[in-house]
């Protein structure tokens, strides 16, 4: 049971850290958001920008970006 949890764990920060990563080679301009242009990218990403925004400022933050 506890070398399940550390495994959970383990692989709960390895997805943190990748979406991290995910998120600063989208934001090409260094901005600390993803905007339209530069989740244009990712098709997938794109489909899912309007939800993904909810603040509806048109941009992603690394917040929001966390929940794609």
């Amino acid at each position: 049971m506890k070398s399940e949890l550390v495994h959970l764990i383990a692989i709960a920060s390895s997805s943190a850290a990748f979406a991290a990563s995910d998120f600063d080679s989208l934001d090409i301009d260094g901005s600390g958001t993803i905007s339209p242009s530069e989740a244009a990218v990712d098709t997938d990403l794109m489909a899912e920008f309007i939800e993904l925004d909810t603040d509806g400022s048109g941009e992603l933050s690394k917040e929001e970006f966390s929940n794609y």
